[in-house]
């Protein structure tokens, strides 16, 4: 694990500081084959103006071991991407380390904005600065990446709003089923430690139920578990007739929160808890004074027909802004194994995820009392 206690402090008084760039994340990461390299950026009067906390794991692609490292950069560097002449010297340092470090592979996706809304309506607004800093990107040899890790897309809460003015801007269906879920007897508490284990299975049987692939138990207990003992996570768990039937994991840092998790059993999904669910992960956001609200996801290309298109409007509902961002790029330090990687690396995954699969449908199956 790494060990900075001064890194979260550095962050959170940088621009858009993100929970995965935390002290926190890294440490996590270290414990699945990724080795953690902090780095920060100065002016001339010593005052942070970037941070990345750098991951790099040596690729094994079935019996061959790569030599050189993949180089990640989640949802970072961290710094002011207005700020051009910067942003130019921690990308060619970036590149200075990955060649130091022997990667074949630079993969950043920091969170620089290039619209707001949806695209051709009268509510979308491009982002000039993040527009010229993805040509930039182009222009400089890099590469958007095959492999986006994270969601490029998602929804911000505006949470300086009162808690009056953020229902008021609700849809009127969404308004509803929140307090609909509460007159149906839904009750929201805190969980502890010794609910994760449940709330585990619970988003097992979620992932085989909605079809989407998860990692393993220990896993999650863990980020949960450190998370949780950080103070910067919060369970949050409907309740109907004292029998757990959904949950939601609230994140905290910085002024920030997000909604990273969530789960739900198949039976009272019409007692609406996931509405109420969220209804409570606002307010307490609002009290741990987080001012924007993360509702972490929404469709790649913002059609229609995107699988993920019914759960972008539930989010949609609560009256947050869609933001578009650059997404995942890659910088190719060595061409050919690059080629290799993103070639390959999409078969691995692909049989990695249905093995996966069906290790969660097993466990979902081996407590058939979870239903």
């Amino acid at each position: 694990m790494t060990n900075n206690p001064q890194w979260n402090t550095d962050l959170s008084h940088m621009p858009e500081p993100h929970l995965l760039q935390t002290e926190e994340w890294a440490s996590i990461k270290t414990q699945y084959g990724w080795r953690n390299i902090q780095k920060s950026w100065r002016d001339v009067n010593g005052k942070t103006v970037a941070m990345a906390n750098i991951l790099l794991k040596n690729i094994k692609i079935g019996p061959l071991r790569f030599k050189y490292n993949l180089m990640y950069i989640p949802r970072g560097p961290i710094l002011d991407w207005n700020d051009v002449e910067l942003r130019q010297r921690v990308l060619k340092d970036i590149i200075l380390i990955a060649k130091e470090n022997k990667s074949f592979l630079i993969k950043i996706d920091p969170e620089v904005i290039i619209g707001k809304g949806i695209p051709e309506t009268n509510k979308a607004a491009p982002n000039t600065n993040g527009i010229n800093f993805l040509n930039e990107l182009k222009q400089q040899g890099w590469h958007y990446s095959q492999d986006q890790i994270q969601f490029k897309n998602t929804v911000w809460l505006d949470l300086s709003l009162t808690e009056d003015e953020l229902l008021a801007n609700m849809k009127q269906k969404t308004r509803y089923n929140i307090r609909l879920s509460g007159k149906k007897g839904v009750t929201i508490s805190e969980g502890k430690p010794s609910d994760f284990t449940m709330l585990a299975n619970m988003y097992a049987q979620t992932a085989i139920r909605d079809k989407f692939t998860i990692r393993s138990e220990k896993y999650y207990l863990k980020v949960w578990s450190h998370f949780y003992n950080q103070g910067k996570f919060t369970p949050l768990i409907a309740f109907y007739e004292d029998e757990p039937i959904a949950a939601l994991m609230l994140f905290h840092f910085a002024g920030r929160a997000w909604y990273i998790h969530g789960m739900s059993r198949s039976i009272h999904r019409n007692k609406m808890a996931s509405y109420l669910l969220q209804w409570e992960a606002i307010k307490v956001a609002k009290s741990k004074d987080c001012n924007r609200y993360d509702l972490w996801g929404a469709p790649f290309d913002l059609i229609e027909s995107d699988p993920m298109r019914g759960v972008y409007r539930f989010k949609q509902g609560f009256a947050g802004e869609t933001i578009r961002t650059i997404g995942a790029w890659d910088f190719p330090i060595k061409p050919l194994l690059h080629h290799l990687y993103i070639k390959v690396m999409p078969i691995i995954l692909n049989i990695m995820r249905k093995i996966g699969n069906r290790k969660t449908r097993k466990k979902v199956t081996s407590n058939s009392d979870f239903s």
